[in-house]
């Protein structure tokens, strides 16, 4: 449904915890059915090495999320593209984390909420984005259809990213909020 939507990326959250949480089996299944030029993403938290690796043992994955505090080291060793989460915290430093991470294909920036890795549906103050950033940001952070389009023309992102802001319920999917966050997205005037 997100592909139909114009999504061109698919998230899989491969963090226990979470409500969106699902296993290998589950993601390769919905993987198997994705159209050509749709990335699939591998969304990770403070994973051991082996966590990861049994995930790229069993489904084909594009490119790999963390959003812990995982090192430029343990990012980089997996042989695919990467990009690294920052949870924009009070006196976060963007431009050291675009140098410690520079091997990474962007930044996603997301709110910050003390003890939660991410998904609160919260947003952070798009003002503290740099203009001219030094590397591709991904918006992430309480993104709805009602506030796509000015996240978009505020921040002109590389991409945003969505969860919360298109479901019925936490992990459910809701095809009408999909459509809407799309045409939020597609209606952004970038002069």
């Amino acid at each position: 449904m997100a592909a139909r939507q114009g999504a061109d990326a698919l998230g899989f959250v491969f963090y226990p915890p979470s409500s969106r949480a699902v296993d290998p089996s589950q993601a390769n299944e919905i993987v198997s059915a994705l159209p050509p030029f749709v990335t699939s993403v591998a969304l990770f938290v403070d994973p051991s090495e082996s966590e990861v690796e049994r995930v790229l043992r069993a489904l084909p994955v594009d490119l790999l999320q963390f959003h812990g505090d995982e090192s430029p080291v343990f990012c980089g060793q997996f042989d695919r593209p990467y990009i690294k989460a920052v949870r924009m915290r009070p006196a976060v430093d963007l431009e050291q984390l675009a140098q410690d991470y520079s091997q990474a294909q962007a930044l996603l920036l997301d709110a910050y909420r003390h003890g939660v890795a991410g998904g609160t549906g919260e947003t952070f103050s798009w003002s503290r984005v740099p203009q001219n950033f030094s590397m591709p940001i991904v918006l992430a952070g309480g993104l709805t259809a009602d506030n796509v389009g000015d996240a978009i023309k505020q921040v002109r992102p590389y991409a945003v990213d969505v969860s919360g802001g298109v479901e019925a319920t936490k992990g459910i999917k809701d095809l009408a909020k999909m459509a809407a966050f799309m045409r939020g997205v597609n209606s952004a005037k970038i002069d």
